[in-house]
């Protein structure tokens, strides 16, 4: 999905103005107790590393109208490199290297970068964009650790149930129809293919077993886990195939290989611009989400364009260019004004966010607040998911 925007000049000037007002070296660093955040930024370094999502640096190389480093560059006198990755644990062991400064990471990567120390709390009062950002956005589970904020989010989006219009002439409402071992379209089922999609199994169990006590897709004891591998392995038996990509699953959308089962709502553009008979719905029991978010490096050699990268992804007009581009909705109602598609993502809307559940790492200290039990961490996540795919 490509809907070009104009770009506001001088708009990165404009931030280093605001955010560097103190010459000489940047105030921070880490305590025996972790990483602490800065107080006060310096001179730009000249340089910034940054490791992310594919499509979430771009620079003009693959679409000329899509360009949100150069203008940085010029503004900052920070150059950027960028290494895209492929998966959430793939960026994790990336930022053990300290070869980048900067990061975008997965609420399922977050977490585990938090809790290592491998990033480090940001000062917000260095991002003067960040008091536009949604509240429902901030302090959630993936972006704030021990009640300090330690990223900027970038925008957000639910993982939908798309289906086949002409396969289901009526909009399916629950998400019974991807779990029924008895499906009509066995073979015909999609899901995403990560450890994290236990929480899907979860969250449904959490919606129609209230028995479980399940509060919270990604704090599960022992039972709970249990019966939600059990339905993920009855449900394996009427998937058809598990997608991370989603070229590859929109394509099999449009062949018929697929007629339900998980998505993004940037895929049902694609298809539905493309003419195929596909909708998408947040079902009635709510839905797995992501909130992606920026952070900087605990082992950064340039605090400054590290924070002024945070300031210039939060900065309206570049965070609509940025998440119109990748097909998410943005981080806040100023950057919306420059998108014309706001709706389909129902950006703002927070009763619509208030059904999603962000990617959140799962560790064994229970994030529903239970202290009684112990709850299975991501490592456990991903045993079981190789278990249940292999």
């Amino acid at each position: 999905m490509r809907n070009p925007m104009t770009r506001r000049a001088g708009f990165a000037g404009l931030a280093v103005a605001s955010i560097v007002i103190l010459a000489g070296c940047g105030t921070g660093g880490s305590t025996a107790e972790g990483p602490t955040a800065l107080t006060e930024l310096g001179d730009p370094e000249g340089a910034v590393s940054i490791l992310a999502w594919p499509g979430y640096v771009e620079d003009g190389t693959n679409y000329p109208e899509y360009d949100w480093v150069s203008g940085f560059e010029e503004a900052t006198g920070c150059m950027v490199t960028t290494k895209t990755y492929g998966t959430s644990d793939e960026a994790v062991s990336l930022m053990k290297t300290g070869d980048y400064d900067v990061v975008a990471a997965s609420g399922d990567a977050s977490l585990r970068m938090m809790v290592a120390g491998d990033v480090q709390p940001v000062n917000m009062d260095l991002v003067p964009s960040y008091a536009g950002i949604y509240d429902f956005l901030k302090n959630q589970s993936h972006n704030t650790y021990k009640e300090q904020p330690y990223g900027v989010p970038h925008g957000y989006g639910a993982n939908l149930l798309q289906y086949n219009t002409e396969v289901f002439p009526e909009a399916p409402t629950s998400w019974s129809v991807v779990w029924d071992a008895n499906s009509p379209h066995a073979g015909k089922i999609t899901a995403y293919d990560s450890p994290i999609y236990i929480a899907d199994a979860a969250l449904y169990l959490m919606k129609t077993q209230p028995d479980l006590g399940i509060t919270n897709p990604y704090a599960l004891d022992e039972t709970q886990f249990a019966a939600a591998i059990e339905l993920l392995k009855v449900q394996r038996g009427v998937v058809g195939e598990y997608w991370s990509d989603y070229l590859a699953q929109a394509q099999s959308f449009t062949t018929g290989d697929t007629v339900v089962g998980t998505t993004w709502q940037v895929i049902t553009n694609v298809l539905q611009g493309e003419g195929a008979p596909i909708a998408s719905v947040l079902p009635e029991e709510g839905s797995t989400g992501w909130s992606d978010t920026w952070m900087i490096s605990a082992a950064t050699e340039a605090p400054t364009c590290a924070y002024l990268w945070l300031e210039h992804m939060a900065d309206p007009e570049t965070n609509a260019m940025a998440t119109g581009y990748f097909g998410e909705a943005p981080s806040s109602d100023a950057a919306g004004e420059f998108r014309s598609d706001c709706e389909a993502f129902h950006a703002g809307d927070p009763a619509y966010a208030a059904q999603l559940w962000y990617w959140t790492t799962p560790v064994a200290e229970c994030l529903d607040g239970r202290t009684d039990v112990m709850c299975m961490d991501y490592p456990a996540w991903t045993q079981a998911w190789q278990e249940i795919k292999g």
